[in-house]
């Protein structure tokens, strides 16, 4: 339905139209013309929406932080998962994957060779030299914000430590390539670069996705990819950008025994970093980091 210039914006604002979302429809109109693919109005965060995924956000980063000061070596993964779930139960929130598809814990804890969905266990002990990914997801009255960060147990080794670098520089290089009105495709050719030039690969069974009035949205987030294709980047857009990169080969498989964490094929070290990010009219803001 076609709204006039004085009718409320479609997007909850309380605005007029002509002052809120007109020239954001006019442009994606153009695109469309353009046989662009383009983000429809469920994809774009209202203030209303973002209000509670930066109070997501903001409980989701003091959770990351807690680990941060308090991982070492001799501490169990369940112990990581312990401390997760009563800070962001205390400050009245809720772990996302706690129960999620049937996960059984608050975070996920992926060490070494696993590239993602490690689950947490209190006889899984960290040693000096191992890199581990602490993944948390906070849900705040019903909306989400989503990070992950690595950490490194005492000392490790100059591969490790290099990997574990790098993937965050591969995280940061898709964050900067993202511009409004720019393409999703961007994201996963600045990532892909960056990562083949160290001779690491890109893992492509896993990718980030829209967040924010959910866990998982549209779009699938590529960490590979070619500039200027795929969907418009549209200000109001809401998503994880969060490579997994390997040391070795990209392939993977899944644990049979508990259906959920993967691992790298070859056995070799996989790491990952995770932001949460909102299209601005001028560029990009991280939520959760």
């Amino acid at each position: 339905m076609k709204l006039s210039k004085n009718s409320p914006c479609w997007c909850g604002s309380g605005k007029k139209y002509k002052h809120c979302h007109e020239e954001w429809d006019n442009t994606i109109n153009v695109l469309k013309l353009q046989e662009q693919k383009v983000p429809d109005h469920s994809l774009i965060k209202s203030k209303e929406d973002l209000k509670w995924i930066r109070k997501a956000a903001k409980i989701n980063n003091e959770v990351l932080d807690l680990v941060q000061e308090k991982i070492h070596a001799g501490m169990s993964t369940g112990e990581i998962d312990q401390l997760v779930y009563n800070y962001t139960i205390e400050h009245g929130a809720t772990p996302a994957c706690l129960g999620y598809e049937g996960f059984p814990n608050s975070c996920c804890t992926s060490v070494n060779d696993e590239v993602c969905h490690g689950i947490p266990d209190f006889n899984r002990i960290l040693k000096e030299g191992d890199i581990v990914n602490v993944d948390c997801t906070t849900i705040v009255h019903g909306h989400y914000a989503d990070a992950s960060r690595m950490f490194c147990i005492g000392e490790v080794s100059e591969a490790a430590q290099k990997l574990v670098d790098v993937t965050k520089e591969c995280m940061e290089a898709g964050i900067a390539a993202i511009r409004p009105w720019g393409h999703l495709g961007d994201i996963g050719a600045a990532i892909q670069e960056l990562a083949h030039k160290n001779g690491y690969s890109v893992v492509v069974d896993y990718g980030g996705h829209g967040v924010g009035n959910d866990f998982h949205e549209e779009p699938f987030v590529y960490h590979v990819g070619v500039k200027g294709q795929g969907m418009i980047l549209a200000p109001g857009m809401v998503f994880t950008v969060e490579p997994m990169i390997n040391e070795g080969t990209y392939r993977l498989f899944i644990d049979a025994d508990n259906g959920w964490t993967s691992y790298t094929e070859d056995g070799k070290l996989s790491a990952q970093w995770e932001n949460t990010v909102l299209v601005t009219e001028d560029g990009v803001e991280k939520l959760a980091w």
